[in-house]
């Protein structure tokens, strides 16, 4: 402001105002100096302030040789008497008057509708009222805008809500500290907040459980939080000090809008039920095939028949349709596809499709009629499909066998011929993906076991017994179906969805590895495997092209593949062009990227949580897999685990192939981190023989994602 726009020139023994912490504050001018004042406050503190500081509304202005004392008494007497008279000021009554008259008004205006000769203290006291009726004036120095009427029903709303946010801020961090305190601590906690305060602290904290970084979010939110902890789950910990969740709770469901319940396919109820009605009419079928899954396995995908010629085998696989009686394009299809895939805990299982028709009406259970996607196909005595002919009909499976009967049945030459001739089969299509270029990882997989959840959570672990044979010949004859039918796709010109990994590795890459240091040096060769439209190699599986259809039970990708081919074999054209699947691929692959997260995280952090059950005196024997200057990687004995830790605990000479046992000093399941509190190398002969029983690098059950991540 200028020197001329005050209404009493600012002089030495001027009683002036400006604003501190959004409050008028009284003050006498103990010095004047082109646009610097000297001042003594209200509270005898002097301040050095620049001219624009201060407020329009200015004097009276006293005598410059008063002493000290005079100046106080004198701020101290006005500033009273400008808090009396702004008791006696009706804001909105003045803008009732003001308003549509002018928009922008000075404030001696607006003190002639008041008073006829307005004096200083006057002037000041109605100042200090209009600059605290936020919602109806705008202060803009040296004048007062007149808000409209619409404008002040906006401006009283942003007041209310903003006001709303400074009581949940004021009530919400005293909560969420107690929480805190009580998660870490075990402090009792107080009573909860009043139900209207507590019922949007407890949206917001679902909310922020639903996102990808907890550490972002709005400004409320970070106030709440401001004094705890900066943690990346913290909201987990406080919704389930509170009650909001079950103890283990699954986040990462949330953060992947993925329904972790049944209740998502009660809303297709109606859908699901015509479903049903039509796949209960089944045309005859034929009896044929064996399945080989897990002891808890449900939804049954896959099944296959083979029998020895003279030139070979005569191999039938045969898949699950779940596509025959498929309602494309509803709402139950859009529900199914944002899920993707089936997921796999150690807790429970979570189905792609509703549970009835995925365990039930379209698994491949023996004894029942169900439609099929048969693949028949001839095979020469070198691997080689000589002949190859897809089609769909009704099947009724012989026998659901376990991966474990099938393991005895193979130890016992003779006792099974079909799966005699099956293992043999697969032992050469492996020997040829080999040959071009497949790489084959066998480690050992543990098996946890989760009781009494959510609530007395009980956890154990240990290696599966090996089913070395059974578990090939299922992932062998898998990789055999969607490399042909990408083959038959291709030679038909039917557009599919492929699965990629068109990258080149090194030339020692090739064959099947077993040790943790090799495992982990050629896990770091592979590039990720990419959804795509064109066909291309899937190079660490050793086939030219790859288009997943072998679990449509379980992955959505697997299941439009299906449909397709179903659609070109009713039909002779495709349901969906080539141009239609790269529309929808951008969402099929963001919805996989998504629930391949959760299936990666849930199992790590039942992993981590049996680890910190063992407590800190506990040592594991660990295998040195990489060793940089700073860093040591290892890998957890029957974990199938990579972690990281400072190189300066395993000694000044580390190396692959090394073995030690840790203790580890903190373990954080929620956090994914594992810290190492000390190391002793192990001699040869005590070094732990870890025996590896399984190829990871393919899923022998599809739909399983096995855990190659690394923490430090």
């Amino acid at each position: 402001m200028k020197i001329e726009e005050f209404s009493v020139p600012v002089t030495q023994g001027c009683i002036v105002e400006y604003l501190q912490n959004n409050q008028a504050v009284t003050a006498w001018t103990m010095e004047a100096q082109a646009a610097r004042l000297r001042v003594l406050n209200i509270n005898q503190r002097e301040m050095k302030l620049p001219l624009a500081r201060i407020l329009p509304w200015t004097g009276p202005s006293f005598s410059t040789s008063a002493s000290r004392e005079e100046m106080v008494l004198a701020v101290k007497r006005h500033n009273s008497a400008r808090e009396k008279i702004a008791e006696t000021i009706d804001t909105m009554e003045l803008w009732e008057l003001a308003q549509g008259e002018m928009d922008t008004v000075s404030l001696e205006w607006l003190a002639t509708l008041l008073w006829d000769k307005p004096e200083p203290d006057q002037l000041a006291a109605l100042g200090r009222s209009l600059l605290e009726s936020k919602t109806h004036f705008r202060f803009a120095p040296p004048f007062f805008e007149i808000y409209s009427e619409e404008k002040v029903r906006q401006r009283e709303a942003e007041l209310a809500q903003a006001l709303e946010q400074e009581r949940l801020v004021a009530v919400g961090q005293s909560w969420f500290k107690s929480l805190w305190e009580y998660f870490e601590r075990g402090r009792p906690l107080p009573l909860p907040p009043p139900e209207e305060v507590g019922q949007r602290l407890r949206e917001l904290l679902m909310e922020r459980i639903g996102q990808t970084s907890a550490l972002d979010g709005p400004p409320v939110w970070k106030k709440l939080v401001a004094p705890l902890p900066t943690l990346e789950y913290l909201p987990v910990i406080l919704a389930e000090a509170w009650g909001l969740v079950p103890p283990h709770y699954n986040y990462a469901l949330d953060q992947a809008q993925y329904d972790g319940t049944d209740s998502w396919a009660l809303s297709h109820a109606e859908e699901i039920a015509g479903i049903r009605d039509r796949a209960s009419r089944p045309d005859p079928a034929q009896t044929a095939g064996v399945s080989v899954d897990g002891p808890s396995t449900k939804d049954i995908d896959d099944a296959f028949d083979i029998h020895e010629t003279d030139t070979g085998y005569h191999l039938r696989l045969i898949l699950a349709c779940p596509a025959r009686h498929w309602p494309f394009d509803s709402d139950l299809d859009r529900a199914v596809a944002h899920r993707f895939s089936s997921l796999y805990f150690p807790e429970g299982d979570l189905h792609l499709l509703p549970e009835n028709l995925g365990t039930d009406v379209y698994s491949l259970r023996a004894g029942q009629n169900r439609p099929a996607l048969i693949l028949e196909m001839d095979l020469n005595f070198s691997g080689e499909v000589t002949a190859f002919t897809p089609r769909v009909t009704n099947i009724r499976i012989e026998e659901n066998l376990s991966y474990a009967a099938v393991e005895r049945a193979l130890s016992s030459p003779g006792s099974d011929p079909r799966l005699d001739t099956a293992s043999a089969l697969t032992e050469i299509l492996q020997r040829r993906r080999i040959a071009l270029g497949a790489v084959v990882l066998l480690q050992d997989e543990p098996e946890i076991r989760v009781s009494g959840y959510p609530e007395e959570v009980q956890i154990s672990m240990e290696i599966k017994e090996p089913h070395v044979r059974a578990q090939n010949l299922v992932s062998e004859f898998m990789i055999l179906a969607n490399a042909q039918i990408a083959f038959w796709a291709n030679d038909q010109g039917l557009p599919l969805l492929f699965r990629t990994q068109n990258i080149g590795l090194p030339s020692d890459s090739p064959g099947v590895w077993s040790s943790p240091e090799d495992i982990y040096r050629i896990v770091r060769t592979m590039g990720p495997s990419l959804l795509e439209t064109t066909p291309r190699r899937h190079a660490t599986i050793g086939v030219p092209a790859y288009a997943p259809i072998t679990s449509p039970l379980r992955r959505y990708s697997d299941f439009m593949n299906v449909a397709q081919i179903l659609h070109w074999l009713d039909n002779g054209r495709p349901r969906w062009t080539k141009g239609q699947l790269d529309e929808r691929l951008p969402g099929l692959v963001s919805r996989a990227e998504a629930v391949a997260r959760v299936q990666r995280a849930r199992p790590r952090y039942w992993k981590f949580l049996a680890i910190r059950n063992q407590g800190r005196d506990h040592w594991w024997p660990v295998t040195i897999v990489d060793a940089s200057p700073a860093q040591a990687t290892f890998s957890l004995s029957g974990f199938q685990l990579f972690l990281r830790a400072p190189k300066g605990l395993f000694g000044t000479k580390v190396h692959p192939g090394q073995s030690f046992l840790v203790r580890f000093a903190r373990v954080d399941p929620l956090g994914n981190e594992i810290k190492v509190a000390e190391a002793r190398e192990l001699d040869p002969a005590e070094a732990v023989d870890g025996g590896h029983t399984r190829e990871s690098g393919i899923d022998s059950e599809p739909g399983k994602i096995q855990d190659q991540g690394v923490s430090s």
